[in-house]
């Protein structure tokens, strides 16, 4: 270039150029953009194992719970009344099966057949009735069910999927017990140094509240279970044992459970005559009368206190997206979630009291 030639020279950053502090800015925006998209694309594809780890705490703070229940009375090292516990679970399950294993095997297979003539008779009926257009049987209705099940869970469908996931999570449950300050650790080095006491704050108190969450399930499950089969019993419903326990087992999961139980009573109680059927009516509402306004409030208090409505909307959603798992899962979930919404609403309160004591205080010195 020639020194007597003149052109104009752009000194500005173009905005292709990192230096730009706008560039910089709008770089940043997309990308926390761009990452939230990725983060949502990756629990979308992993929803499948997540659910498993979430299970896996689930079962974790279960084991937690009967740990510290027993350290109030035996003074020992953790790991030998992590070992108490798992090994009475054990000895309480397969005592149980070994017990009643021939006779629960025998009523699985009578429940089974006997729901298939009850749902067959009320196919029929409704047909009759000309509620239900062309001929339907309940295998048939059976697969529709199924098939409307969430794509996203369907190796839990499966019978080697359900084993598996099981086995999972009460492999993770059982690691997570034997050492959870390690991965308390690790979850608080994954948060900025300063933010860490909020986050051990929040942490604990969902561990808290997971506790009493499942214990009062737990208490619930074995009343329920045990009451329903002695009054079953008592009132000559056939396969009273079985239904026990399945209504004990469904307990879990609130409100959706105990109406799968109230259906496969009452069609066990009407196969033996109208009596039964009527007297499996009566102990299905005496007991749920008896659980939910009796024995939930005492639980509650000492527990988590979450709205009926908000359980069953939450298990809704989370059998529509997730599967069987998710249902089963959705009430830890929710508390989870309020106990954060909770802890932030108090962190902001607290944050807003701090503010309004400092501008009180710098008010007389601009005075």
């Amino acid at each position: 270039m020639s020194k007597y030639e003149r052109v104009e020279v752009e000194r500005a950053p173009g905005p292709n150029e990192l230096r730009d502090p706008l560039v910089r800015a709008e770089l940043r925006r997309a990308s926390v953009w761009f990452g939230l998209a990725i983060a949502a694309g990756l629990v979308v594809l992993l929803i499948q194992p997540l659910l498993i780890i979430f299970g896996g705490l689930v079962f974790a703070a279960m084991l937690d719970g009967g740990v510290r229940l027993l350290g109030r009375v035996l003074p020992i090292g953790r790991g030998l009344r992590l070992m108490i516990v798992v090994l009475l679970a054990l000895a309480f399950i397969l005592g149980t099966f070994y017990l009643t294993g021939v006779q629960i095997a025998a009523q699985a297979e009578q429940l089974r057949s006997t729901l298939e003539v009850q749902g067959n008779r009320l196919i029929a009926w409704a047909n009759g009735m000309g509620l239900m257009p062309g001929r339907a049987d309940l295998s048939g209705l059976a697969q529709q069910a199924m098939g409307s099940v969430g794509r996203l869970t369907s190796a839990v469908g499966t019978v080697f999927g359900a084993f598996t996931s099981l086995f999972m999570i009460m492999v993770i449950g059982l690691f997570v017990a034997m050492e959870p300050r390690i991965y308390d650790r690790g979850l608080q080095w994954m948060v900025p140094v300063g933010n860490r006491a909020e986050f051990a704050v929040t942490i604990n108190r969902m561990a808290t509240t997971m506790r009493r969450l499942l214990a009062g399930r737990l208490a619930g499950m074995l009343f329920e279970g045990a009451l329903t089969w002695l009054l079953l019993w008592i009132a000559g419903v056939p396969m009273a044992l079985l239904l026990g326990i399945i209504t004990g087992l469904l307990a879990f999961i609130p409100n959706i459970g105990a109406f799968i139980s109230g259906v496969l009573m009452v069609a066990v109680g009407f196969s033996a005559g109208v009596d039964t059927g009527l007297w499996a009516i009566v102990i299905y509402f005496v007991v749920q009368t008896f659980d939910g306004y009796v024995l939930l409030p005492i639980v509650a208090r000492r527990t988590v206190d979450l709205p009926p409505a908000l359980t069953l909307s939450s298990q809704i959603l989370a059998s529509t997206l997730f599967g069987i798992l998710g249902l089963a899962l959705a009430d830890p979930m929710v508390a989870m979630i309020k106990v954060a919404l909770e802890r932030e609403s108090e962190r902001a309160a607290n944050a807003g009291v701090r503010m309004n004591d400092e501008d009180e205080d710098e008010a007389p010195a601009r005075a």
